[in-house]
């Protein structure tokens, strides 16, 4: 196992009832910003809670930010933070709106340009405005974490930020409030947990046990959990187990002292900037691509995976670690994710703008052994046709 040093100081406040607690995380005297997207919160109750937990404060709401959140979108609430001298944010929905109120916190304290913040993946974040969440939809982990990923809209980039600075001081954890979410939605966040849960285990063995049994017995539940959320939407036990998963999947926890690949997620983000797809539909039709060009690199993994996770036993190695592979996206389709680029409606034009996008931003060298070039990317994308 490799070295590591750990610190989250992210506060959790888990369960039924659970949004009254964040009266008691912000200030009286502080002037909050509820930020969410699309609308669901006002018909689901959620909003109605966040008032009435907020009553003796002075709040004012920021709503439409976008899946995938656009720069320019934020940068309308960045002048609100300004014109109402704001001074705490509470992000009230899912991973992309926690993403986007992240970058609002840090571009409304920055004296430059804020797309400064943005090609720099945050190295430029000196200060940010405190923030709180209420998480509606379990999928990113971002209610954990200091990352964030932002697009900007008007040349089609996806870009991800990291800081300790715009990591939430608490978030609410309430599994009633993922009752309403549509199927695709839910599908989608199961498929991103398990994604953000492999891109942290299938690398290769550095005899970390205990993040590689936590990683595994996560898969595990949500596998389990996934499929009966399709079926039994109210199901609290079935919805508070998925919640928290997803949570413990980027917390930063399962990364600890074992190699990293994320160049699923690398991939992924210019298929999803470029033509508009879901988040978790170019996980789901990357992933399979990768373990299957990588197989060889990744087979000691795969079979762990295999075994531990899949109940795989019979056969060879190859047939195991190819069997894996197509489990997996047998379980993304089972999730209602489709895993082939044709599904959506692409085909192999799409791969040069791909390849372009990564050479764009200069990440050349993916994966866990930094042996995916361009080139790779383009020969692997094939197998996702």
């Amino acid at each position: 196992m490799n070295n590591f040093s750990f610190r989250n100081p992210t506060k959790i406040h888990f369960g039924k009832g659970q949004i009254d607690k964040i009266k008691e995380e912000i200030p009286a005297d502080a002037r909050v910003l509820i930020t969410y997207g699309g609308g669901s919160i006002k018909k689901n109750g959620v909003l109605d809670q966040v008032h009435a937990a907020l009553q003796n404060i002075t709040f004012f709401e920021f709503g439409g930010i976008e899946p995938n959140p656009h720069f320019e979108t934020l940068m309308k609430a960045v002048e609100l933070v300004k014109q109402e001298k704001i001074t705490y944010l509470l992000a009230v929905g899912g991973g992309s709106v926690v993403d986007g109120t992240k970058f609002i916190a840090a571009a409304a304290e920055y004296q430059n340009d804020p797309l400064e913040l943005l090609p720099t993946k945050g190295a430029h974040i000196r200060k940010a405005l405190p923030l709180g969440c209420v998480l509606t939809l379990p999928a990113t982990g971002s209610e954990m974490n200091g990352n964030a990923v932002i697009t900007r809209w008007e040349t089609k980039d996806k870009i991800g930020i990291f800081s300790d600075l715009i990591r939430p001081a608490f978030s609410v954890l309430d599994p009633e409030t993922t009752y309403s979410l549509p199927d695709r939605q839910t599908g989608n966040g199961v498929v991103d947990a398990i994604v953000h849960i492999v891109e942290q285990y299938m690398t290769y063995p550095v005899n970390g046990k205990v993040q590689d049994r936590y990683a595994e017995s996560l898969l595990q539940i949500l596998m389990e959990d996934g499929p009966q959320a399709l079926k039994d939407p109210t199901n609290y036990d079935v919805r508070a187990n998925i919640m928290w998963a997803a949570t413990q999947a980027l917390n930063g926890t399962l990364s600890l002292g074992v190699p990293g690949d994320w160049s699923i997620h690398a991939i992924g983000h210019q298929i999803t900037a470029l033509y508009g797809l879901d988040h978790a539909q170019t996980l789901a039709i990357v992933l399979p691509a990768i373990w299957s060009y990588k197989k060889e690199q990744k087979k000691a993994k795969l079979l762990q995976y295999a075994s531990r996770v899949l109940g795989i036993t019979a056969g060879d190695d190859d047939q195991r670690a190819t069997l894996a592979i197509e489990k997996t996206r047998e379980f993304f389709e089972l999730m209602g994710v489709p895993t082939r680029l044709s599904a959506y409606g692409l085909d192999e034009t799409v791969i040069p703008a791909v390849v372009a996008k990564l050479k764009q931003h200069g990440r050349l060298k993916l994966g866990e052994h930094g042996d995916i070039t361009p080139d790779d990317v383009a020969q692997l994308l094939k197998l996702a046709l």
